[in-house]
């Protein structure tokens, strides 16, 4: 059992607005922990994972879908917003999840996907029968060209036509995903009402808040315009999307009139929380028009890091810059690998040290102002699994092999323990997607057992933030530095943590300002609790927290 919940713990856990400044795990279900035998990951392997996670020092989790769903998108395909999908479990599994969180001292928060549903939910099956029935104006449905195609040019995330045609209705249905994802036509306020009820019946039901789904995709343009071309060249694209740019099919500004209706509904449950994923080349109008005021929600995180090829210091600072605290501005959060994306180690880890930048990852995320998004599995360090192509199971990963990633390798399952069959997640002989065997040097027993290891480091890491202020809710300053270098001061009352990361390829000499000249190490990315002198260079890939603690 964890140990009791510490008093900055407490504190966090009564503050109505214990989100700023929380750190979250993100749980994938299933690929998290096996309790049934079947392969697949499920709620109660969650309860059994709740005192690890607790034990790591982070503040809440976000559970990743697990509702009624054909799993063709393994989830994000809804087909009741109000029930357990079998294969995870039952309401009694979610309620032992919300009750036993609770105890440690964890907020929940789950997925809403209010963008689009499963062709299987009972909404789309009533729509799709004819023009004339209550719910014929519940999803994305046009009439064709003269010539028999499509309405508009928009192309699907997944590849191919947004628009597929449909013969009950003989229109043309809009999806901005896969075929089987139809989008709802979130304009129309009866449907706004019945997502809004979705969201009343999951906060009744405890939960402490949503991370809100493909938002920006949630309106389109009812004049169905043609998107114009992003000019990309042929060999820099993996999918037609990405040769639009996509002004029509999403991020209408309707958008915003919505999420105050979402927010309202939100505050009828004190101290809950809304954080929105804002895809796209240039989120950043959107994720501050999402987020403005005291009205919308209350953060929100694009995909500055969770893409990215390299980390840079440029990219940090670029990001940091667009986020000053000025007045009405809305709360960032930040993820640098989550269930879409491949792995931040494999990305980061240009000369192979993967121990080191997972450490150094961590330590600048955690140093960020804003909300920490932990992934599964990156407090262990793990590397993107390798996925044979007949093993892939994500549809993405399947139409672009194997000129990307994919998604199957940033999921495949948990390793527990090291010498266990599956790595501890299943008993069962084969899972829902096969563990990576290069992933057993990482599993929880073995880095349990290792003061040294990137585990040890996580919980070291994040308890000393916990001691912080000016870490959580702090502000932050930017400071003048050489390329490779990026460095800020955070600062909350008397509480200022200096944070300096060397993310080029050499060493580099940096001084910091001369009132920090005396101050002391708090953390390197090789080790908590340091004390030392700050260096006078600093080696690449490397990075460290510092605080004046005394004359």
């Amino acid at each position: 059992m964890a140990t009791a919940i510490g008093a900055a713990a407490a504190a966090i856990h009564h503050d109505p607005q214990w989100w700023r400044g929380a750190v979250i795990y993100q749980i994938y279900p299933r690929s998290f922990r096996d309790t049934t035998g079947d392969g697949i990951g499920d709620l109660a392997g969650i309860v059994e994972g709740l005192d690890y996670i607790a034990d790591l020092g982070v503040d809440g989790v976000w559970i990743s879908p697990f509702f009624t769903s054909p799993m063709r998108d393994f989830g994000y395909d809804v087909a009741d917003y109000c029930g357990i999908d079998p294969s995870f479990g039952s309401f009694a599994d979610f309620d032992r999840i919300i009750e036993k969180a609770h105890a440690l001292g964890l907020k929940v928060i789950i997925d809403q996907v209010y963008s689009h549903t499963s062709d299987e939910h009972a909404w789309f099956a009533e729509s799709r029968q004819d023009r004339t029935n209550p719910k014929a104006d519940w999803y994305v449905w046009a009439d064709p060209k003269p010539d028999g195609s499509p309405p508009s040019n928009w192309q699907s995330v997944f590849g191919g036509s947004a628009w597929q045609w449909d013969g009950p209705r003989k229109q043309y249905y809009l999806h901005n995903f896969l075929t089987s994802q139809p989008d709802l036509n979130v304009h129309n306020v009866a449907v706004q009402d019945a997502l809004l009820d979705v969201a009343r019946f999951w906060l009744a039901r405890g939960v402490d808040g949503f991370r809100l789904d493909a938002l920006n995709f949630s309106m389109h343009d009812p004049e169905l315009r043609d998107n114009p071309p992003s000019g990309l060249p042929l060999n820099q694209v993996t999918r037609p999307f990405d040769m639009q740019v996509k002004r029509y099919n999403q991020s209408h500004p309707d958008i915003a009139a919505f999420l105050e209706r979402i927010r309202a509904t939100i505050d009828e449950f004190p101290g809950r929380f809304t954080v929105a994923e804002v895809g796209g080349p240039e989120p950043l109008a959107e994720m501050k028009a999402f987020t403005h005021g005291r009205k919308r929600l209350d953060s929100a995180y694009n995909f500055d890091f969770l893409y990215a090829p390299r980390l840079t210091a440029q990219l940090v600072r670029a990001t940091l810059s667009q986020w000053s605290g000025e007045p009405d501005e809305g709360w960032p959060s930040w993820a640098f690998s989550n269930h879409d994306a491949p792995r931040a180690v494999t990305r980061w880890a240009s000369d192979g040290d993967h121990a080191r930048a997972a450490r150094v990852s961590l330590l600048l995320l955690l140093g960020l102002r804003g909300n920490p998004i932990i992934y599964q599995g990156e407090e262990l360090g793990l590397p993107q699994g390798e996925v044979a192509f007949e093993d892939l199971r994500d549809p993405e990963a399947i139409a672009n092999w194997p000129h990307t990633l994919g998604r199957d390798g940033a999921r495949t399952p948990m390793p527990w323990q090291a010498n266990a069959p599956q790595a501890g997640f299943s008993r069962a002989n084969r899972t829902w997607l096969k563990p990576d065997p290069a992933h057993s040097r990482f599993a929880v027993d073995r880095q349990a057992r290792d003061p040294g290891s990137t585990l040890a480091y996580a919980r070291q890491i994040l308890g000393l933030r916990r001691t912080l202020p000016a870490l959580i809710r702090g502000s932050i300053a930017l400071l003048d530095t050489p390329d490779d270098i990026v460095a800020f001061i955070r600062q909350e009352g008397e509480s200022a943590v200096l944070c300096a990361f060397n993310l080029g390829d050499v060493p580099c000499a940096w001084s910091p300002p001369a009132n920090w000249q005396n101050a002391r190490v708090l953390a390197t990315q090789s080790a908590v609790g340091d004390d030392s002198a700050m260096p006078d260079v600093l080696a690449p890939g490397t990075g460290y927290w510092a605080a004046i603690t005394g004359e």
